[in-house]
């Protein structure tokens, strides 16, 4: 894959705090187009943080981040997602007494969505059939792996350049992952660019170009997952052993 000299993404030494509780520790992590970047993390080291501070969600208290050499540091999440990045956040946060269909459509409300409104909802159809099936279904009705499926589908609605999706995996059968994992891939392939963020070591390096893995809020390794195959090594910054 051939990487531009200019990242698509870039976080430049951040640093995130809740009050006095000191998150994010001179944080850097670069994003090309067209990759599939991982953030590998077990629960409480700091993923999500790192990317609601990429969404404007919060913001840092010293470092910059630049999203196509703009500089995004302290713009508000609406401002973000117009320029193109898009989270799928943690938990789906779907609206579950809104039909499938308006879950969907509710995702393209952007300015760069707006226009092409049909088009992208007939590329969710296609990249998931189910919820066409069930678009005036109930979105609280859904089995869990729909839900994920309704939740992806609603950030592709917004038209997304880089696509942020945080635990797409949890609670879901491995089955069902792995499929999911596939619609990444495919996802990607048709041009998002996208941060997967996931406890799951092997399957993220299964599925990316680049990792990188995050601890205590600090940033211990990055690589490629050919790079970043040492168990050993792995054990070390992810585990602590």
């Amino acid at each position: 894959m051939a990487i531009n000299k200019k990242p698509l993404l870039e976080v430049n030494s951040i640093d995130v705090f809740y009050g006095f509780f000191h998150a994010l520790w001179n944080v850097s992590l670069d994003v090309y187009d067209g990759e599939i970047v991982s953030l590998i993390g077990a629960n409480g080291m700091g993923k999500t943080t790192l990317i609601n501070t990429v969404s404007g969600v919060i913001h840092p208290k010293t470092g910059k981040i630049f999203f196509k050499g703009i500089d995004i540091t302290m713009l508000p999440p609406h401002s973000i997602v117009e320029l193109g990045i898009v989270q799928v956040p943690e938990g789906r946060r779907i609206f579950p007494n809104l039909s499938v269909k308006d879950n969907l459509k509710i995702g393209s409300y952007t300015k760069r969505a707006r226009a092409k409104k049909d088009q992208l909802l007939k590329r969710v159809y296609e990249l998931f059939p189910v919820l066409e099936e069930r678009k005036n279904q109930l979105a609280g009705t859904l089995s869990g792996g729909e839900q994920q499926m309704l939740a992806i589908g609603r950030g592709l609605m917004a038209d997304p350049q880089l696509l942020m999706l945080d635990e797409i995996s949890l609670g879901l059968a491995p089955a069902l992952v792995d499929s999911l994992v596939r619609k990444v891939k495919e996802i990607n392939q048709e041009g998002v660019t996208v941060l997967l963020v996931d406890e799951n070591v092997s399957r993220s390096l299964s599925v990316c170009d680049r990792a990188y893995i995050i601890k205590s809020g600090r940033i211990v390794l990055s690589g490629t997952p050919r790079e970043l195959k040492s168990a050993k090594e792995i054990k070390k910054a992810y585990f602590g052993v």
